[in-house]
């Protein structure tokens, strides 16, 4: 091996001394340019990211790629570098903390302590002023080689890494942040003041900006309780949330949307609007619908009914619960359990629990007679309540709950019709996104197979390349995270963005040739001989309470004149106008208008502001001289006014404005 080495990107080449480093490469390169946190380097077609002051690898030729700081990658090692300095702040101040892991996470970060007592929003104060000092600092993020003995002697006071670094000698890495490149070594960072002592170490794979003053903005957000790993039955942590940036400017649109959301919150609107109700006795993660709430439900649940039966899918109905036996089948009992409710032990002698999916009962509706080739794809529909036992401390509002119903669909359909089916259930999505104004999908991923996982490698490698000839084919962009697939086949995600800008998973689209197997779910070819078929799943709103809640923060309670629960409130100007009121609001109601009165004693001011807080698209103002006229004066949610508007004509305005969108035009 020469003293040299050859390193390029997508511009040039260049020979550099052996030793250099990433930054180096990319000046000599010529490719600094605006604000940089690590580079990309690649050899032999293995690509990590590298700290800028870390030596290029002993190889022939490197590939080399900057990344910058306002970059998905960028942010998340910005952010990994400020849990670092929070991790050292808090323990500056409380030398008795424990620490676990810390790692970046959309918009932030969080770090996982042991200490005495929960954190106060004081505590949280004194935390971000120390970790200010640091910043100023400078201190350098230092990387470190160290064998297993070495990191387990020098973190003999932490129990939470030493479990980590057991972790990784079994091969069961808790978290990507520590796991080690190879199996001889691991790798700590150190933060190292600019005299060279160490201010502070972490168990870390990196890589880090190259020192704290390159966090230009950071803020710490709130604390909560969280256990480690994820598990009851492990000790309480308390885990500081932050989040950083790669400028002020951009930390503080990302405050302002924070606080935006807040007010747009779905449990703070529903209690307002009289939407949803949590109360105490029903317990975490389980909701009522009010009226208000339920006729919005109602009216998202017709229009996927009816646009789903109108492309061709069946409508069934299944039961909430079923015997161990078919969740045995279809390998939930294995791979989802921790997510299921207890067996309930029944006086036939069997176990029964609560489903979690709907898919094993559409398996049994398809399976209730001998199909032929001609009657696929067959395309099997419901609404179908499901019940996860999801840990109290995720569950949130109506966002992530226990108890929810999907808009469910299983498609069966010959392997020449995968493709075809993908693509309509994307395109199918597409138009939901559209017609519920969310516009185009901000975001594709295809997740991949997961370590726990049933069926071949052959069947996961056509599954896999399934969804991604079906994404392809739609000429959206997508994503691939690994490994984050169900049990029994790939899965793509679609995400879509809020009025503010906030980014919500929702429809799920998932190929499986798993469960076929496991049910033996065949058909008859035009052979004569069996077949077996392929499943594709497929939830648009993803849940209809999780959708729920996104419309609710989207539209910040003033949902569009088709979905709102009341269009119409008539307010007569005193009560001998009450009369004809109550012929304007049946006037609309004949014309299947939602429409309500307001004869309170209130005054007209007090009236007209009700109907304002209640966002209701539509105030109608009569008095003496609508009443005369048979007119009424018009007054838009947050728009204009108008008077002297003939009855029959706003009636007719509405109506149209009313009607439901459907597909896009394409």
């Amino acid at each position: 091996m020469t003293d040299s080495l050859r390193v390029r990107n997508a511009d040039r080449e260049v020979v550099l001394e052996r030793g250099s480093s990433a930054i180096d490469a990319l000046k000599t390169l010529e490719a600094v340019r605006g604000a940089i946190v690590a580079a990309d380097v690649t050899v032999e077609g293995i690509s990590r990211q590298w700290d800028l002051d870390r030596a290029l690898p002993q190889a022939d030729l490197v590939e080399i790629a900057p990344i910058a700081a306002d970059s998905a990658a960028g942010l998340a090692i910005l952010r990994h570098s400020t849990a670092h300095v929070m991790a050292q702040a808090v323990t500056d101040l409380y030398p008795e903390a424990k620490w676990a892991i810390g790692p970046p996470i959309q918009d932030g970060f969080y770090y996982d302590f042991d200490v005495d007592r929960p954190f106060t929003p004081e505590d949280l104060e004194r935390i971000e002023a120390r970790m200010d000092e640091v910043a100023r600092e400078r201190q350098r993020f230092v990387r470190e080689e160290v064998s297993h003995e070495d990191a387990l002697a020098e973190f003999a006071d932490q129990p939470y890494k030493l479990q980590i670094i057991a972790s990784v000698d079994d091969g069961s890495t808790l978290s990507s942040v520590d796991a080690p490149e190879d199996g001889t070594t691991l790798t700590i960072y150190r933060n190292v003041r600019p005299d060279g002592t160490v201010a502070w170490s972490d168990l870390c794979r990196g890589p880090h900006v190259p020192s704290t003053e390159r966090i230009p903005a950071f803020r710490l957000l709130r604390s909560a309780g969280a256990y480690w790993r994820g598990r009851e039955d492990q000790p309480m942590l308390q885990r500081i949330y932050g989040t950083a940036w790669e400028s002020r400017k951009s930390q503080q649109a990302y405050l302002d949307m924070m606080a935006e959301a807040r007010q747009r919150d779905h449990r703070k609107l529903g209690r307002e609007l009289e939407l949803v109700h949590f109360p105490e006795q029903l317990g975490p993660g389980l909701a009522l619908f009010l009226p208000h709430g339920a006729r919005v439900r109602k009216i998202m649940e017709d229009w996927i009914r009816d646009e789903t039966l109108a492309r061709g899918y069946e409508p069934v109905y299944t039961p909430h619960i079923a015997k161990d036996e078919l969740w045995e089948i279809s390998g939930h009992l294995e791979n989802y359990s921790e997510l299921m409710y207890p067996g309930m032990d029944l006086d036939d002698g069997a176990s029964y629990r609560l489903k979690p999916m709907n898919c094993p009962f559409h398996i049994l509706a398809f399976m209730s007679r001998t199909r032929s080739y001609r009657e696929l794809p067959l395309r099997i529909a419901e609404l179908g309540t499901v019940y996860r036992y999801e840990r109290s401390g995720v569950v949130n509002g109506l966002l992530r709950a226990r108890g929810f119903t999907q808009d469910d669909s299983h498609i069966f359909c010959r392997p020449d019709q995968v493709v075809d089916e993908v693509v309509d259930c994307i395109e199918f999505a597409r138009d939901v996104y559209t017609a519920f104004g969310l516009g185009e999908p901000s975001r594709i991923a295809i997740s991949t197979r997961p370590e726990k996982s049933h069926g071949t490698d052959e069947q996961w490698a056509v599954a896999e390349q399934a969804v991604i000839d079906a994404v392809e084919r739609t000429g959206l962009a997508y994503e691939t995270d690994p490994g984050e697939g169900a049990f029994y086949g790939p899965k793509i995600d679609i995400h879509a963005k809020d009025a503010i800008g906030r980014e919500w998973q929702l429809t799920t689209v998932q190929v499986d040739l798993n469960l076929p197997e496991r049910f033996d779910v065949t058909y008859i070819g035009d052979d004569g001989a069996k077949q077996r078929a392929v499943m594709v799943h497929r939830a648009l709103f993803g849940s209809i309470e999780r959708f729920f809640a996104v419309m609710v923060e989207s539209f910040n309670g003033a949902f569009p004149v088709w979905m709102a629960p009341e269009q119409v409130r008539v307010v007569p100007v005193a009560a001998d106008f009450v009369a004809y009121a109550d012929e304007v609001r049946s006037t609309c109601v004949a014309a299947k208008l939602r429409a309500s009165i307001d004869a309170s004693d209130d005054t007209l001011g007090a009236k007209i502001r009700s109907a304002q807080t209640s966002k209701i698209p539509y105030t109608l103002i009569v008095g003496a001289q609508e009443q005369d006229t048979q007119t009424v004066a018009v007054r838009a949610y947050g728009g204009e006014q108008r008077k002297d508007v003939p009855v029959d004509a706003f009636v007719a305005e509405l109506v149209a404005e009313a009607v439901a969108p459907t597909r896009r035009d394409r």
